[in-house]
């Protein structure tokens, strides 16, 4: 199987912030399973660097866009390479072979005849860099920026969005998972039902951008030219080999819920009128809120993730973001929370579980770990469904339900520790054989769990199978019963999860 997925590309106009390292790390944790059961996978993330804010932010520091760009590009490459996310490319819509692709798009479509001349008078949000209707605004304010729009007056170049209404309804009909959770699908399908307005594919004025091919005067609005950049890596991710035939229509996209519309109603007509398959399917996660507001650096409300990366770790980071919400609704995060959770779940519940456990079979068993599986246990029985119960979540982008999933086995282990109290056992000479199945099953359960959460805790995962003297096999097939390989020389696990005294300041 492919399996193809992208997560939006950002704005330059400043740093990152955790809103997107979430979006990141939730992508990077869906590809890495994916790879676990062998799919051939594609994971692309990237910069969206047109954008009439950009230009705006390169100007008060005396810069040329392409000149700033440049420089703060490095900012958003640290971002996945400091959660450490997988991704197969970086994008930049400034790449001139992104430009080349684009303008070869926009003039399929025009040739086809769903572009044509008007003037467009209304109400733009450079903060959104999209047009609103007096209707959609709040007190006369963006309803996710605060701000008042500009009106602005121009001469742009139209797509007949109108004409694509009955295609996409037919999409939605045909395919109801095409964007999930299912109450997004509800979402867009109501907005293509409402009726659907032609929209502005130019801008005038602002040289900053792609030019239109049939007029140099103007260039693409700049969301058309970053919703195409999905299409445009996969033929030159890869020198001298165009990965389009393999991979789309192939593709998942993972987005927040501010870019719906675009995604889920312009992106698949856009597709349909230059001649394209839509994508595979979208799935639209929430926001995390400060204070119940949306993380924005515009509201001063950011937390970088960096910082926390350089107080937790980035195990604990990747964690958090998938375990604060559920994945595809709001939540609030907080530093306190994290930190709440870096003690309880991670220190207590697997750190700890991890260093009784190899500090017992140093004692008890001399760092032995004798091969005892007995089919019939209470571990193999809580393991055995855990490899399809976490698959068919990740199926539908469920993270938090599938780190639930592997989180109740951790606990049941915890539960087993006590319940046994191999520690008493022990105390009996007689019952030596009983230990050795106690911590048989016990490690056996911790390298099934390490396995299980290698795609959220890589670093952690091959920490865990080294204290017990596994291989580093990360397969899917290895998510089962009676796989442990014997070990000699285990010795007391160091901490995985050190205790921090004081949560980091944000």
């Amino acid at each position: 199987m492919r399996f193809y997925l992208t997560t939006p590309i950002y704005y330059v106009n400043s740093t990152p912030h955790i809103g997107h390292a979430y979006t990141t790390i939730g992508a990077d944790i869906v590809v890495r399973h994916h790879r676990q059961r062998g799919d051939e996978t594609f994971f692309l993330t990237g910069t969206d660097e047109h954008a009439s804010k950009v230009a705006r932010v390169a100007a008060e520091q005396g810069l040329a866009p392409q000149d700033y760009a440049d420089q703060i590009v490095e900012k958003w490459r640290a971002l996945p390479e400091r959660v450490e996310a997988t991704n197969d490319f970086f994008i930049r819509t400034s790449d001139p072979e992104h430009k080349a692709f684009v303008q070869q798009f926009l003039q399929r479509i025009y040739d086809n005849g769903d572009i044509y001349e008007d003037v467009y008078r209304g109400l733009y949000c450079v903060g959104c860099e999209a047009f609103y209707s007096p209707a959609d605004l709040i007190d006369g304010r963006c309803p996710i920026h605060e701000t008042v729009p500009e009106e602005i007056e121009e001469k742009n170049y139209f797509f007949r969005l109108s004409a694509y209404q009955d295609k996409l309804l037919a999409l939605y009909d045909a395919q109801p998972e095409f964007v999930l959770p299912r109450f997004r699908y509800n979402e867009a399908r109501s907005f293509i039902e409402g009726g659907l307005t032609d929209f502005s594919v130019s801008r005038a004025g602002q040289p900053w951008g792609v030019a239109i091919p049939w007029d140099e005067s103007q260039v693409v609005y700049v969301w058309v030219d970053a919703l195409i950049n999905y299409l445009s890596a996969l033929t030159y991710a890869r020198p001298g080999e165009d990965l389009e035939p393999a991979f789309w229509p192939e593709v998942r996209h993972l987005l927040g819920k501010d870019i719906l519309r675009f995604h889920a109603v312009f992106w698949p007509a856009l597709l349909l009128a230059a001649g394209y398959e839509v994508p595979r399917q979208l799935f639209v996660h929430g926001y995390l809120l400060i204070d119940d507001r949306k993380i924005s650096k515009s509201i001063g409300n950011v937390i970088d993730p960096l910082e926390l990366i350089d107080v937790y770790g980035v195990d604990a980071v990747r964690f958090y973001v998938a375990r604060v919400a559920q994945f595809g609704h709001d939540g609030s995060a907080s530093v306190d929370s994290l930190h709440e959770r870096y003690e309880n779940e991670l220190g207590n519940d697997l750190g700890n579980l991890v260093s009784r456990t190899t500090a017992m079979i140093a004692r008890y068993c001399g760092g032995t770990l004798s091969l005892v599986p007995r089919p019939d246990s209470r571990v193999a029985a809580l393991t055995a469904p855990l490899a399809d119960d976490v698959a068919a979540r990740m199926d539908v982008f469920d993270i938090t339900g599938a780190l639930e999933r592997v989180w109740e086995v951790v606990r049941e282990l915890n539960r087993y520790v006590v319940e046994r109290a191999p520690w008493q056992v022990a105390k009996d000479e007689s019952r030596a054989a009983e230990v050795d199945e106690i911590l048989y099953d016990l490690a056996e359960g911790l390298r099934i769990v390490a396995v299980a959460l290698a795609a959220y805790l890589p670093t952690t995962a091959e920490r865990i199978l080294a204290a017990l003297g596994q291989p580093t096999e990360l397969d899917w097939s290895q998510v089962r019963y009676g796989l442990l390989s014997a070990a000699d020389g285990i010795d007391p696990a160091a901490p995985l999860f050190p205790r921090i005294e004081t949560p980091a300041s944000a």
